[in-house]
């Protein structure tokens, strides 16, 4: 049971009193959803799998069944690594109706990846499919299986291969088991999910949200956006992110919706699908819409039939961008937030083309947002510093983790994003830049410090430090600055990358783009200068 949770009890009392929090948890909006339209759809892929709400309910209550069956109690976590793909679906909602506690992490998580994580968080279950996209799932789990000691119950889905081991599919499952009928009773101020996040240094951090926290993030995420039951959303990110779990399935749970899942995203194919099944909107990071864009300038005829809201986070929306996709009848919608406070700042989508990227938006209603300077304090309108929050919407802490917790959520509730920006007094904030060393590539935040980490002790490597590379799709790249130990061999992007490849880094995390000085800018403390690396690549790149 996880119960070192950080939430301000002044705070827990107003939330409730204002109808921010129920007692309600997402596997009771579940329930009632599907008993209320058992046959409308809720979810597709371009895999070909459709489920609807009573499909998921059925499927989701068998494995729930089987859960309990092999020990799994309320509070326990469950760890699922899935692609982008509707069954997905059954495995969320049989955590959530045992009680337990979804751990969604990357498909792309390696055997050491997934070892540190699951004992971080102490997984009692894993799920997951037998094989995709070249990743033999149940051999990776069984060569870390001993090596997590609280694993008690290992289940796949015999989806695109089937299961070469003794461990139960989930087919078996369907067939031994009768669904689950009622959820587990569990605290809506309970953890419902907990999402890694990278950090500035380190492995990822545990980030825990409870089942208020997420309900009310997506209620008033919905409701501001002015979506209905009519919406269908397209979601083409990752599902052990905020954006693919809560925006793309949450968001249409609570509106009694349709999901529309890409497995593998690809633009035209992306646009093809959307116009399939009817999409109106969607949420994901700028590459999403940038290349889709492109996809429609290169071939004639090929339209929007019915998407008219994209909403993007990650990075601040360029002008041109924004009148680019006009032209096709799309509004471009900025959202700013992060895995720990999830969404809680928007451009209504109003004033999507009057604001015309000049700003990253105005609180959701509910959520508070200040700006302060090194000392804590409110600076005065128009003057940059460090965005903060607080809201119902605000994770309760990094799991296990206390003092990183501690000092990035304030006991008032504040959270510190370590973004700068700066508000004007109509309340409306821009980011314009920020503070902890983190690289946004195509909406996901990878650690510098990581990867200056995972390159230590690389043959003919005396020091480094990596930084974020513009880039016009991705919005920035992973730069690497070497120091070689020696100047007249150094190391080259080849070697450093067989390096990590020997070692079990994740090619997520693996150098773009290699560039040799001689030595690494730091402050007098010992704090790499990144701004000046920065300055150093800009002239470089000018150069070429």
């Amino acid at each position: 049971m996880i119960d070192d949770l950080k939430i301000n009890e002044t705070l827990r009392e107003r939330w409730y009193a204002k109808g921010y929090w129920t007692h309600d948890t997402i596997a009771d909006i579940w329930q009632r959803a599907a008993v209320a339209h058992p046959d409308r759809e809720y979810v597709c892929d371009d895999t070909g799998s459709r489920l609807t709400y009573g499909e998921v309910d059925d499927k989701a209550g068998r494995v729930a069944a089987w859960l309990i069956a092999e020990g799994i109690k309320a509070g326990d976590v469950v760890t699922l690594q899935f692609p982008t793909w509707a069954e997905f679906c059954i495995v969320y909602v049989a955590v959530l109706k045992v009680g337990g506690v979804v751990h969604p992490v990357p498909r792309n998580y390696n055997d050491v990846d997934l070892e540190y994580a699951m004992n971080l968080v102490g997984s009692r279950a894993y799920l997951s499919p037998t094989f995709s996209h070249n990743t033999d799932y149940e051999a990776q789990i069984l060569s870390v299986r001993d090596a997590v000691p609280t694993l008690a119950a290992i289940a796949v889905l015999d989806k695109q291969a089937p299961s070469h081991s003794e461990l139960p599919t989930f087919d078996d499952i369907y067939e031994r088991f009768e669904p689950l009928r009622e959820p587990v009773p569990v605290s809506a101020d309970s953890v419902a999910c907990i999402l890694p996040t990278s950090g500035t240094t380190g492995k990822p951090k545990q980030s825990m949200l409870t089942h208020n926290n997420i309900l009310f993030s997506e209620r008033v995420f919905t409701r501001e956006l002015g979506r209905t039951q009519g919406d269908v959303m397209f979601m083409p990110s990752p599902l052990n992110h905020a954006t693919g779990f809560f925006h793309g399935l949450i968001s249409p749970l609570l509106l009694g919706g349709r999901a529309v899942l890409q497995q593998d995203f690809r633009p035209r194919e992306a646009i093809e699908l959307m116009n399939a099944e009817g999409v109106t909107w969607s949420m994901s990071a700028t590459p999403f819409i940038y290349d889709m864009l492109n996809a429609l300038d290169a071939e004639d005829g090929l339209a929007f039939d019915t998407l008219r809201l994209f909403c993007c986070g990650g990075a601040p929306l360029p002008p041109a961008l924004i009148e680019r996709a006009a032209r096709y009848g799309v509004l471009l919608c900025e959202i700013y937030g992060s895995t720990e406070s999830c969404p809680h700042v928007f451009v209504p989508p109003e004033k999507c083309a009057e604001w015309n990227g000049a700003w990253s938006g105005v609180p959701f209603a509910g959520i508070e947002v200040k700006v302060i300077d090194e000392a804590g304090n409110e600076v005065p309108r128009g003057a940059q510093g460090e965005e903060i929050s607080r809201g119902p919407h605000m994770f309760v802490g990094y799991l296990n983790e206390r003092d990183r917790t501690d000092r990035a959520l304030s006991d008032e509730g504040w959270f510190y994003s370590g973004d700068l920006c700066y508000m004007d007094e109509e309340g409306r904030i821009r980011i314009n830049g920020r503070k902890k060393e983190v690289i946004i590539r195509g909406g996901e935040n990878i650690s510098a410090r990581e990867i200056d980490d995972d390159l230590i002790g690389a043959p003919g490597l005396a020091n480094s430090a990596t930084i974020g590379m513009p880039d016009t799709r991705l919005g920035e790249r992973i730069c690497t600055f070497v120091v070689p130990s020696d100047p007249a061999a150094p190391p080259t992007q080849d070697g450093l990358i067989a390096y990590l490849r020997e070692r079990h880094v994740a090619k997520r995390l693996w150098p773009e783009r290699i560039e040799i000085i001689d030595e690494i800018p730091v402050t007098a403390t010992g704090k790499v200068k990144r701004f000046i690396l920065a300055q150093i690549l800009k002239e470089r790149m000018e150069a070429e």
